[in-house]
Protein backbone atom coordinates (compact mmCIF):
# COMPACT_ATOMS: atom_id res chain seq x y z
CA UNK A 1 0.00 0.00 0.00
CA UNK A 2 1.38 3.40 -0.94
CA UNK A 3 1.81 5.86 1.93
CA UNK A 4 -0.28 9.02 1.92
CA UNK A 5 1.29 12.42 2.54
CA UNK A 6 -0.24 12.43 6.02
CA UNK A 7 1.32 9.06 6.84
CA UNK A 8 4.71 10.27 5.64
CA UNK A 9 4.55 13.12 8.17
CA UNK A 10 5.25 10.59 10.93
CA UNK A 11 8.95 10.97 11.64
CA UNK A 12 9.06 7.28 12.65
CA UNK A 13 6.82 6.10 9.79
CA UNK A 14 3.63 4.00 9.83
CA UNK A 15 4.82 0.94 7.91
CA UNK A 16 4.31 -2.69 9.01
CA UNK A 17 7.72 -2.85 10.66
CA UNK A 18 6.87 0.20 12.77
CA UNK A 19 3.52 -1.31 13.78
CA UNK A 20 5.36 -4.44 14.95
CA UNK A 21 7.93 -2.32 16.80
CA UNK A 22 5.17 -0.42 18.58
CA UNK A 23 3.72 -3.74 19.73
CA UNK A 24 7.05 -4.74 21.25
CA UNK A 25 7.37 -1.29 22.81
CA UNK A 26 3.96 -1.61 24.46
CA UNK A 27 4.77 -5.07 25.84
CA UNK A 28 8.06 -3.80 27.26
CA UNK A 29 6.37 -0.87 28.99
CA UNK A 30 3.16 -2.66 29.98
CA UNK A 31 4.08 -3.12 33.69
CA UNK A 32 4.82 0.60 34.11
CA UNK A 33 1.70 1.53 32.16
CA UNK A 34 -0.62 -0.61 34.26
CA UNK A 35 0.88 0.80 37.45
CA UNK A 36 0.19 4.33 36.21
CA UNK A 37 -3.37 3.49 35.14
CA UNK A 38 -4.06 1.94 38.53
CA UNK A 39 -2.73 5.05 40.30
CA UNK A 40 -5.02 7.17 38.09
CA UNK A 41 -8.01 5.10 39.14
CA UNK A 42 -8.92 3.86 35.65
CA UNK A 43 -11.60 1.28 36.28
CA UNK A 44 -14.61 -0.53 34.90
CA UNK A 45 -17.22 1.79 33.41
CA UNK A 46 -14.90 4.71 32.72
CA UNK A 47 -14.60 6.56 29.42
CA UNK A 48 -10.92 6.99 28.59
CA UNK A 49 -9.24 9.10 25.90
CA UNK A 50 -6.24 7.47 24.23
CA UNK A 51 -4.54 10.50 22.68
CA UNK A 52 -2.26 9.51 19.83
CA UNK A 53 -3.31 5.88 20.02
CA UNK A 54 -1.19 4.58 17.14
CA UNK A 55 -2.24 1.05 16.14
CA UNK A 56 -4.04 0.66 19.45
CA UNK A 57 -2.07 -1.63 21.72
CA UNK A 58 -2.81 0.53 24.76
CA UNK A 59 -6.40 1.08 23.61
CA UNK A 60 -7.01 -2.67 23.62
CA UNK A 61 -5.66 -2.98 27.16
CA UNK A 62 -7.77 -0.01 28.24
CA UNK A 63 -10.84 -1.65 26.68
CA UNK A 64 -10.26 -4.69 28.88
CA UNK A 65 -9.79 -2.47 31.94
CA UNK A 66 -12.98 -0.40 31.50
CA UNK A 67 -15.07 -3.39 30.42
CA UNK A 68 -18.24 -3.45 28.34
CA UNK A 69 -19.84 -0.60 30.33
CA UNK A 70 -16.86 1.65 29.63
CA UNK A 71 -15.55 3.22 26.46
CA UNK A 72 -12.15 3.94 24.93
CA UNK A 73 -11.88 6.90 22.57
CA UNK A 74 -8.81 6.40 20.37
CA UNK A 75 -7.47 9.47 18.54
CA UNK A 76 -4.77 9.35 15.88
CA UNK A 77 -4.02 10.98 12.53
CA UNK A 78 -2.90 7.77 10.84
CA UNK A 79 -5.66 5.95 8.99
CA UNK A 80 -3.30 3.01 8.67
CA UNK A 81 -2.79 2.77 12.41
CA UNK A 82 -6.51 3.10 13.10
CA UNK A 83 -7.33 0.34 10.60
CA UNK A 84 -4.96 -1.93 12.56
CA UNK A 85 -6.90 -1.08 15.73
CA UNK A 86 -10.31 -1.50 14.10
CA UNK A 87 -9.36 -4.98 12.91
CA UNK A 88 -9.56 -6.08 16.56
CA UNK A 89 -13.33 -5.30 16.49
CA UNK A 90 -13.85 -4.22 20.09
CA UNK A 91 -17.32 -2.79 20.62
CA UNK A 92 -16.23 -0.48 23.43
CA UNK A 93 -13.56 1.28 21.33
CA UNK A 94 -14.42 4.16 19.03
CA UNK A 95 -11.75 5.81 16.90
CA UNK A 96 -11.35 9.31 15.49
CA UNK A 97 -8.92 10.09 12.66
CA UNK A 98 -7.74 13.56 13.65
CA UNK A 99 -4.47 15.39 13.03
CA UNK A 100 -3.85 16.90 16.45
CA UNK A 101 -1.45 19.45 14.98
CA UNK A 102 -4.31 21.14 13.11
CA UNK A 103 -5.83 22.14 16.44
CA UNK A 104 -8.88 19.95 15.88
CA UNK A 105 -10.16 17.63 18.58
CA UNK A 106 -13.25 15.41 18.59
CA UNK A 107 -16.21 16.59 20.68
CA UNK A 108 -16.03 13.89 23.33
CA UNK A 109 -16.21 13.61 27.11
CA UNK A 110 -14.16 11.32 29.32
CA UNK A 111 -13.22 10.67 32.94
CA UNK A 112 -9.62 9.74 32.19
CA UNK A 113 -7.02 10.40 29.49
CA UNK A 114 -3.85 8.58 28.51
CA UNK A 115 -1.08 10.06 26.35
CA UNK A 116 2.31 8.46 25.74
CA UNK A 117 5.10 9.79 23.51
CA UNK A 118 2.85 12.07 21.50
CA UNK A 119 3.73 15.52 22.81
CA UNK A 120 7.40 14.92 21.98
CA UNK A 121 6.55 14.80 18.29
CA UNK A 122 4.11 17.67 17.70
CA UNK A 123 4.44 21.40 17.08
CA UNK A 124 1.61 22.38 19.44
CA UNK A 125 1.93 20.29 22.61
CA UNK A 126 0.39 22.86 24.94
CA UNK A 127 -2.63 23.27 22.67
CA UNK A 128 -3.16 19.51 22.67
CA UNK A 129 -3.04 19.48 26.48
CA UNK A 130 -5.64 22.28 26.49
CA UNK A 131 -7.89 20.21 24.24
CA UNK A 132 -7.50 17.21 26.54
CA UNK A 133 -8.45 19.42 29.48
CA UNK A 134 -11.62 20.54 27.67
CA UNK A 135 -12.59 16.92 26.96
CA UNK A 136 -12.09 15.78 30.56
CA UNK A 137 -14.85 15.99 33.14
CA UNK A 138 -14.13 18.01 36.28
CA UNK A 139 -12.10 15.74 38.52
CA UNK A 140 -10.86 13.77 35.53
CA UNK A 141 -7.27 12.57 35.49
CA UNK A 142 -4.72 12.62 32.68
CA UNK A 143 -1.79 10.19 32.67
CA UNK A 144 1.27 11.25 30.69
CA UNK A 145 4.44 9.39 29.77
CA UNK A 146 6.78 11.72 27.90
CA UNK A 147 10.53 11.97 27.45
CA UNK A 148 12.36 14.05 30.04
CA UNK A 149 15.99 13.49 29.02
CA UNK A 150 16.26 11.48 25.82
CA UNK A 151 20.03 11.81 25.72
CA UNK A 152 20.27 9.69 28.87
CA UNK A 153 20.11 6.72 26.49
CA UNK A 154 23.67 5.49 26.74
CA UNK A 155 25.68 2.31 26.47
CA UNK A 156 27.66 0.86 29.37
CA UNK A 157 30.53 0.58 28.51
CA UNK A 158 30.39 3.55 26.09
CA UNK A 159 29.50 3.00 22.44
CA UNK A 160 30.12 6.20 20.44
CA UNK A 161 28.03 4.92 17.54
CA UNK A 162 24.98 4.59 19.81
CA UNK A 163 25.56 8.17 20.99
CA UNK A 164 25.64 9.26 17.35
CA UNK A 165 22.39 7.42 16.62
CA UNK A 166 20.64 9.01 19.62
CA UNK A 167 21.85 12.44 18.51
CA UNK A 168 20.49 11.87 14.99
CA UNK A 169 17.12 10.80 16.43
CA UNK A 170 16.88 13.95 18.54
CA UNK A 171 17.86 16.17 15.62
CA UNK A 172 15.26 14.56 13.35
CA UNK A 173 12.50 15.14 15.92
CA UNK A 174 13.47 18.77 16.50
CA UNK A 175 13.77 19.58 12.81
CA UNK A 176 10.28 18.20 12.18
CA UNK A 177 8.73 20.31 14.94
CA UNK A 178 9.05 18.04 17.98
CA UNK A 179 11.01 18.24 21.21
CA UNK A 180 12.52 15.05 22.66
CA UNK A 181 12.72 16.54 26.17
CA UNK A 182 9.18 17.98 26.20
CA UNK A 183 8.37 16.63 29.69
CA UNK A 184 10.35 19.49 31.24
CA UNK A 185 7.56 21.85 30.13
CA UNK A 186 4.56 19.79 31.15
CA UNK A 187 4.13 20.50 34.90
CA UNK A 188 4.00 24.26 34.25
CA UNK A 189 1.55 23.92 31.36
CA UNK A 190 -0.70 21.59 33.32
CA UNK A 191 -0.91 24.01 36.22
CA UNK A 192 -1.67 26.88 33.83
CA UNK A 193 -4.51 24.74 32.43
CA UNK A 194 -5.98 24.28 35.93
CA UNK A 195 -4.76 20.79 36.63
CA UNK A 196 -3.65 19.69 40.07
CA UNK A 197 -0.53 17.58 39.72
CA UNK A 198 -0.92 14.43 41.76
CA UNK A 199 2.25 12.54 40.87
CA UNK A 200 5.52 13.24 39.07
CA UNK A 201 7.86 10.28 38.73
CA UNK A 202 11.01 9.85 36.62
CA UNK A 203 11.48 6.47 34.98
CA UNK A 204 15.02 5.40 34.09
CA UNK A 205 16.29 1.83 33.91
CA UNK A 206 19.66 0.15 33.45
CA UNK A 207 18.91 -2.93 31.38
CA UNK A 208 20.70 -6.09 30.29
CA UNK A 209 20.42 -7.87 26.96
CA UNK A 210 17.95 -10.54 28.12
CA UNK A 211 15.21 -8.04 29.04
CA UNK A 212 12.18 -6.73 27.16
CA UNK A 213 13.39 -3.15 27.57
CA UNK A 214 16.66 -4.07 25.87
CA UNK A 215 14.68 -5.67 23.02
CA UNK A 216 12.65 -2.44 22.74
CA UNK A 217 15.80 -0.31 22.44
CA UNK A 218 17.50 -2.76 20.09
CA UNK A 219 14.51 -2.86 17.76
CA UNK A 220 14.30 0.92 17.79
CA UNK A 221 17.90 1.11 16.60
CA UNK A 222 17.28 -1.52 13.91
CA UNK A 223 14.12 0.12 12.55
CA UNK A 224 15.07 3.70 13.37
CA UNK A 225 18.42 3.70 11.56
CA UNK A 226 16.66 2.70 8.34
CA UNK A 227 14.04 5.40 8.84
CA UNK A 228 16.78 7.98 9.48
CA UNK A 229 18.36 6.91 6.21
CA UNK A 230 15.03 7.32 4.36
CA UNK A 231 14.57 10.88 5.64
CA UNK A 232 18.18 11.92 5.16
CA UNK A 233 19.71 11.95 8.64
CA UNK A 234 22.08 9.01 8.07
CA UNK A 235 23.79 7.70 4.97
CA UNK A 236 23.22 4.02 4.20
CA UNK A 237 26.90 3.35 4.86
CA UNK A 238 26.84 5.06 8.26
CA UNK A 239 23.62 3.30 9.18
CA UNK A 240 25.31 -0.08 8.61
CA UNK A 241 28.40 0.98 10.57
CA UNK A 242 26.25 2.00 13.54
CA UNK A 243 24.37 -1.30 13.42
CA UNK A 244 27.60 -3.33 13.26
CA UNK A 245 29.07 -1.37 16.17
CA UNK A 246 25.94 -1.91 18.25
CA UNK A 247 25.99 -5.65 17.58
CA UNK A 248 29.63 -5.79 18.67
CA UNK A 249 28.80 -3.83 21.83
CA UNK A 250 25.85 -6.13 22.58
CA UNK A 251 28.02 -9.23 22.26
CA UNK A 252 30.69 -7.87 24.62
CA UNK A 253 30.95 -8.70 28.33
CA UNK A 254 29.02 -6.61 30.83
CA UNK A 255 26.94 -4.79 28.22
CA UNK A 256 24.09 -2.68 29.57
CA UNK A 257 22.03 0.27 28.40
CA UNK A 258 20.58 3.22 30.27
CA UNK A 259 17.09 3.91 28.95
CA UNK A 260 15.99 7.39 27.84
CA UNK A 261 14.63 9.39 30.76
CA UNK A 262 10.82 9.38 30.90
CA UNK A 263 8.58 11.48 33.15
CA UNK A 264 5.30 10.03 34.40
CA UNK A 265 2.73 12.65 35.38
CA UNK A 266 -0.72 12.15 36.85
CA UNK A 267 -2.77 15.34 36.98
CA UNK A 268 -6.38 15.99 38.02
CA UNK A 269 -8.56 18.58 36.27
CA UNK A 270 -9.99 21.01 38.81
Amino acid sequence: MASTAKEEQYVLGTHDEEIERLGLQHRAWRPSVFTAWQAAGIREGHSVLDVGSGPGYAALDLAETVGPRGRVIAIDKSERFLRALESARRENICSHCVDLETGKFPEVRAQRAWCRWVLSFVRNPREILANVATALDAGGVVVLHEYLAYSMWRAVPPCPELDEFVGAVMTSWRETGGEPDIARQLPRWLEELHFEIRQVRPIVNIVESDTMLWAWLRTFIEVGRRRLTEIGYLTPERSEEIWEAFNAFEAGPGSRMITPGVLEILARRK
